[in-house]
Parts: structure tokens; C-alpha cells; sequence
């Protein structure tokens, strides 16, 4: 991780992953699935990457009290600025008692659910190609997201966010049984931004 006066981006190598500059595709993973779900009573939701925590914070904003949100983030480092230099950016999320954070791989967390989740949010890489780490490519496959599958119940969502549209992503979504919904998000307010894309995959 960077900062630059007020202003923080994580970095892998030379390429920007992240940045406070821009975090409206991020808010929308969260609020997005939120709108599609309802009001379902006590919502249990996986989030897998902390990043910056704006996929929290808005996840935060809009579930109700009786929620629960497990965070997985595999990189201490991201947590450890989180709760040092980001600090004040963080907003308590991390204290929030609907929050439990866990230091391990989004992954195990999945394989080991049965009907667990009413909405699984994966923003862990630059989309369905493993970028940051390569056994990143085994969520977006066809055992990946037949875990996912397993560990949503029923009506609940897949929501993976993603730098840019991948059509065979979103074949082997339907082929794995999801009800499949792609919505282009702007990164920033003013739409000078980059466009990202987001997959709902919805458990029928």
C-alpha cells in the first residue's frame, strides 16, 4: 500500500488495484445485492476481500441489525493499515458487532458452508482471472462456483466484481446453475471515470 497525503491505493507491483480516489463500483457490490435481496430477516453475508472497506461500509449502511458479515482478507497488511494509517477512513467497521473479520483465504470460508450465506460478495482481484494471486482463478471456476452454489441459500446472490466484462465468466455461471445478471457500474460520481462490471448470480 501507498499513501500519498491524504490519499491511499494499493499497488501489485506497477498496477493500481485499489485507490480512494475512486470507490463507487466498490459501495455499489454492496448496496447492488442488498436491493436485489430484500428484506430478508436475519441476513448472512461473506464478504471476500476487505480492500479498503468500502464494500463493508455500504454493506453496513443498508442491512439492518439483526445482519451478520464475515469478512475474509488474506493479507495482514491490508488490516494492519486499516486499523493504523486508514484509520480514520475506516469508520469503525471493523467494531461494528455485525462484523466478524477473518485472516484466511475467502475460499475455505465457501467449500466449508452449507446454505450459510444469503449473499457471498468476492472483490479479491481485478476480476475472474487471478491477478494478485493465481489459486485466485479457483473461485471463478466451475468447482469455485459450484461451492459458491452450495454455500448460498436459497434466492441468495453471488456478487463478483470485476475491472472489465468477461463473457466465458459469465457462461460458466449460467452453466453452473445461477440466474445471472451483469450491470455495468461507474467508478467514480462524475462518469469520467473507468466503468466496471458486476455479476449478480442469483441461486434459483
Amino acid at each position: 500500500m501507498v499513501q500519498v497525503g491524504d490519499e491511499f491505493t494499493i499497488l501489485l507491483e506497477h498496477t493500481e488495484l485499489m485507490s480512494t480516489r475512486a470507490s463507487c463500483s466498490e459501495k455499489a457490490l454492496a448496496t447492488m445485492t442488498h436491493a436485489r435481496l430484500g428484506d430478508r430477516a436475519g441476513q448472512e453475508w461473506l464478504i471476500g476481500g476487505y480492500g479498503m472497506g468500502y464494500t463493508l461500509r455500504a454493506a453496513l449502511a443498508v442491512l439492518p441489525a439483526d445482519a451478520g458479515v464475515t469478512v475474509a482478507e488474506i493479507v495482514p497488511e491490508i488490516i494492519d493499515w486499516a486499523h493504523g494509517p486508514m484509520h480514520a477512513l475506516t469508520a469503525g467497521c471493523l467494531d461494528d458487532r455485525r462484523v466478524m473479520l477473518i485472516k484466511d483465504d475467502v475460499a475455505i470460508l465457501i467449500d466449508a458452508a452449507s446454505e450459510a450465506y444469503d449473499a457471498i460478495l468476492l472483490d479479491v482481484d481485478n476480476g475472474p482471472d487471478g491477478l494478485t494471486r493465481r489459486v485466485n482463478d479457483d473461485l471463478y471456476y466451475v468447482d469455485g462456483l459450484q461451492a459458491a452454489m452450495a454455500a448460498l441459500r436459497h434466492g441468495g446472490i453471488l456478487a463478483v466484481w470485476s475491472s472489465d466484462p468477461d463473457a466465458a465468466f459469465a457462461q460458466r455461471l449460467a452453466d453452473t446453475g445461477f440466474d445471472i445478471e451483469e450491470v455495468t457500474v461507474d467508478e467514480t460520481s462524475n462518469d469520467r471515470g473507468t466503468q466496471h462490471t458486476i455479476w449478480f448470480a442469483q441461486k434459483p
